[in-house]
């Protein structure tokens, strides 16, 4: 076997801080626990803005990030809002693309495969009738999301698809998505 030490970067991963990372982990599993954090702000009608910085990984808080991360959310002039951002089921799309396509890049680095290219195309179906408050029998989210892979890397066709469903079964996005999370929501009133 490779020893960690010998692995070179491979898809813009550093592969000896991948395996680095894994071998710390191992041995102090708590280390795994973390907590993500985003604060939001409601901006006019359906237009708010997100914030995302800090976050609690690897038993300390993190101070890697000197600036937040802003993203704004709105709904399309169709659904009241003013275009000023992706809406936030919208958000959910980029965030099972991005999963997939960061863990798909991890596990082909750790496996010594190149990859040349990865595109994909996620789409989602959702009935309105539900949000609008039109049909209890209709779901509020998605009914179904497809994500479509286009891979090219220096390996099988086979073995491209394998790291593909890898990163799928590994996915933290995905996970939430089909097995669902608990979610608590508090209000404070004044």
């Amino acid at each position: 076997m490779t020893s960690t030490l010998s692995r070179p970067a491979r898809n813009g991963v550093d592969v000896p801080t991948l395996f680095a990372t894994l071998d710390a982990v191992k041995g102090t599993p708590q280390i795994a626990q973390f907590q993500f954090r985003a604060t939001n702000e409601w901006i006019s009608g359906t237009h708010n803005r997100s914030s995302i910085q800090g976050f609690y990984g690897a038993g300390q808080e993190d101070s890697s990030r000197t600036e937040p991360f802003t993203y704004d959310a709105d709904h399309p002039p169709v659904l009241v809002g003013t275009n000023q951002g992706p809406t936030p089921v919208e958000f959910l799309l980029h965030a099972i693309a991005a999963c997939l396509t960061s863990g798909l890049a991890n596990i082909a680095a750790a496996r010594g495969i190149t990859l040349r290219r990865v595109t994909s195309t996620v789409e989602g179906d959702i009935d309105l009738l539900g949000i609008l408050g039109l049909s209890d029998d209709v779901r509020n989210g998605y009914r179904q999301i497809r994500v479509h892979f286009d891979v090219e890397g220096d390996a099988t066709p086979e073995q491209l698809a394998a790291l593909v469903d890898r990163s799928r079964r590994r996915s933290a996005v995905y996970d939430v998505l089909v097995n669902g999370t608990d979610v608590q929501v508090d209000v404070t009133a004044s």
